[in-house]
């Protein structure tokens, strides 16, 4: 940006902004008409108060008239006086004829501002109208001219595209053609080849021109523009100034008992330099914005808390890790900051020297090359300080943990082979870099637990030992006992409760009876409960109820290969094949369809593969149903029933993507539900499917609740508002479109 001392150039700083720049120099030509009104109305004013002075004086001279023998010798005088009038009455027609004379020079400086001021004032008004209207009709010629450039080289590629297919007609015709007409189709062949020839040169050139009158545009042609309307701006206000120089002249030389005032106003003008309207202009463009004050830690209405930072034995390893990756970023980060900042002031001194003449460079490059390159180091200093502040933060409450620490060597991983989490147990799913391993001694961890693995890493570790390492690690994610703040459950069908000291009771907030009762709703989930499971092991870490959510099948300790005398397959499959269950009936609408009844139990043959449908067996029938109408069972595994479908050991069902299912209704004696919308038909354009990047809780009934993980058939991207719109099980409600991502 400009400053005070330089005139600014709005073709450099403004570049294609010509609309504005237009309409801001079209309000100051306007604005002359103003002034010349004013001159105007002061011209009647000056005129006026002239014309009652006149009148003032005749009115007192002919008192004086009247009175000039009483107030010169008396009403009886003893000799006739020889003078009428008295010294007093003389001074007194010296006051009259002195006003008098200051009212005739008041009629002439109000002529003289309507003679020498407003009629000026107006006609260069007129004139720079003119001109401005000048280049708006050159620009629109400019920008008329850029289109029909880009018209003339579609016209060209369109001929070119039509010489290859008249070529390629030549040429089969030459190759159809018999033996007495095949000189005469290759003859033709070849003068076609030539004119296609001449055509793609002509297209290459065009392209060519284009390019170069589209440089000329925003780089030449629009940049003089803006420039020539600074310029007009600039003489409109020296136009101006010597206008009001000549007013203030003009009132010092009638007015003298104003000459302080007038001149006051004479050596102020000629310090309105033409270019501080234009940064006047720049500075008022820029939004002001004030300093919002520093955020504070608040406390959870229902969770009470200071703002210290938690320094227990858990939240240490996390710090531990925040603290050596933080360290590692700020030496990166400083060195990558100073060599952004060499370059940024080497930038600034070839910009220099381009002012001083010294250099011939395009400063406006320069000056492009010098914001780009403060945008980055801008970038980089912004995370150096982050991670400073990180750093400072930590160790100013915990100390240095980082020394002595044994950091892993993590890598972004991408597991195609199915592999848990060494920290937690739990299945790393997702197709892309969803988890990290070490590449010393192969310690492997979700995305979200990085940050919670303890810095011990043996070193470098041979493949057996670190199938050995391995081993131990799970035994160890999978016996690990509760948190702390999680009491242990009394049965197998009563949920965790969340307890804590020094806090509000349930009664003193809406915020603790909302998590009561989400607590209650888990209690009664049969996915949370082990006891139903076939074959309960070790004692394992109650998990917290979450909405939606889809778990994965069960882990291979909760499930026993039963015996083979008590191992029978159901309805003659394999047990290898995936089950299901009928949420509503569906009456087949196509030869490659079956006709299914709520409640059935069905075999899954072929997976939603983002239709809608999946191909499915009941009894001896196969077909497609809607995805939506099924409830899906647990992976693939040995089903130790000989009756089809579920066991009573199984666990219910975790997730089902219709929201019918959640609620109850359906079965023997209850109204017949009715399924949610079906998908389009195989072969039809495919749906389109989102999944949750974060958590979030609805706020209203128009807003699904979402979990980290969940899928949603998106309707609607985003209309402008910041939300999408998605459905499941057939109802269509709104999420932030920020929280979700194409699957």
């Amino acid at each position: 940006m400009a400053t005070p001392d330089v005139a600014p150039h709005f073709g450099a700083e403004l570049k294609d902004a010509f609309k504005p720049v237009n309409n801001w120099v079209s309000n100051g030509i306007g604005w002359l008409d103003e002034i010349q009104q004013f001159y105007r109305e002061r011209s009647a004013i000056e005129k006026e108060y002239a014309a009652k002075l006149t009148a003032l004086c005749k009115k007192y001279y002919d008192r004086k008239a009247k009175k000039i023998s009483s107030l010169s010798v008396g009403d009886t005088p003893s000799m006739t006086p020889g003078s009428l009038e008295s010294a007093s009455l003389t001074t007194w027609s010296t006051q009259l004829s002195a006003v008098e004379a200051h009212a005739t020079e008041r009629d002439h400086f109000g002529n003289d501002l309507l003679v020498h001021v407003a009629e000026p004032l107006k006609q260069a008004a007129n004139q720079y109208e003119e001109l401005r209207k000048c280049h708006v009709d050159f620009h629109a010629k400019l920008e008329k001219e850029r289109d029909s450039s880009y018209s003339d080289l579609k016209k060209a590629k369109g001929k070119y595209d039509g010489a290859c297919q008249e070529v390629e007609a030549r040429r089969k015709k030459m190759e159809s053609s018999f033996d007495h007409s095949k000189p005469k189709a290759q003859a033709a062949y070849q003068q076609q080849i030539l004119e296609m020839n001449n055509v793609k040169n002509t297209y290459l050139i065009s392209i060519n021109v284009t390019n170069k009158l589209k440089e000329r545009f925003y780089h030449e042609y629009v940049p003089e523009l803006l420039d020539g309307l600074q310029d007009l701006n600039e003489t409109r206000v020296t136009k101006l100034n010597s206008l009001w120089t000549l007013a203030a002249q003009l009132e010092k030389n009638y007015l003298t008992k104003s000459m302080d005032h007038m001149g006051n106003l004479i050596n102020e003008i000629p310090r309105n330099v033409p270019h501080l309207d234009s940064l006047m202009f720049l500075r008022h463009n820029v939004t002001q914005s004030q300093e919002p004050a520093n955020v504070g830690f608040e406390p959870s209405p229902i969770w009470h808390d200071d703002d210290a930072l938690i320094t227990d034995e858990a939240a240490k390893v996390f710090l531990r890790n925040l603290l050596s990756k933080s360290k590692t970023q700020v030496r990166e980060l400083r060195v990558e900051a100073d060599s952004k900042r060499r370059e940024v002031e080497t930038a600034r001194r070839v910009r220099e020297s381009i002012r001083q003449g010294t250099d011939k460079r395009n400063e406006v490059e320069v000056v492009r090359a010098i914001f780009f390159q403060q945008e980055s180091l801008h970038e980089v200093d912004r995370r150096r300080l982050t991670a400073e502040v990180e750093t400072s933060t930590i160790m100013a409450a915990v100390g240095d943990l980082s020394l002595g620490a044994r950091n892993h060597n993590f890598k972004s991983q991408t597991f195609k082979i199915p592999t848990n989490c060494d920290l937690c147990g739990e299945r790393i799913w997702g197709l892309s870099a969803k988890g990290f391993d070490c590449r010393d001694c192969g310690y492997t961890c979700h995305s979200k637990c990085e940050m919670k693995v303890p810095a011990e890493c043996p070193g470098e570790q041979t493949k057996e030992e670190k199938k050995k390492l391995k081993v131990e690690r799970q035994e160890q994610a999978n016996s690990a006992p509760a948190p702390l703040d999680l009491e242990p459950t009394t049965s197998a069908s009563t949920a965790p409760s969340l307890t804590r000291k020094d806090t509000m009771n349930s009664l003193s907030s809406g915020y603790a009876v909302s998590a009561n009762r989400s607590m209650s709703n888990a209690a009664q989930s049969p996915t949370t409960t082990p006891a139903e499971l076939p074959t309960p092991v070790a004692e394992t870490k109650p998990a917290p109820a979450r909405k939606n959510r889809i778990l994965a099948p069960p882990p291979t300790q909760y499930i026993s290969t039963p015996p083979a005398s008590e191992s029978t397959p159901a309805l003659g499959s394999k047990t290898n094949e995936q089950h299901g269950k009928m949420l509503y009936a569906y009456q087949a609408g196509g030869a490659d369809e079956v006709t299914v009844q709520e409640g059935d139990e069905i075999v899954i043959l072929e997976p939603d593969d983002g239709s809608g449908w999946m191909r499915v067996r009941v009894g001896s029938e196969e077909g497609l149903v809607p995805a939506s109408y099924v409830e899906a069972g647990p992976a693939p595994s040995p089903v130790p029933s000989a009756s089809p479908g579920f066991t009573a050991d199984r666990p219910g069902s975790t997730y089902s993507n219709s929201s019918a299912s959640l609620t109850g209704g359906g079965g023997a004696g209850g109204n017949k539900r009715v399924g949610p919308a079906v998908a389009p038909r195989r072969g039809a354009k495919k749906l389109q499917y989102v999944e949750a990047l974060y958590d979030y809780e609805a706020r209203s009934d128009m807003e699904w609740s979402m979990a980290e993980g969940d899928r949603f058939v998106l309707v609607n991207r985003d209309g402008g508002d910041g939300w999408a719109d998605v459905e499941r099980g057939g109802v269509t409600k709104s999420v932030p479109a920020n929280y979700i991502q194409e699957v």
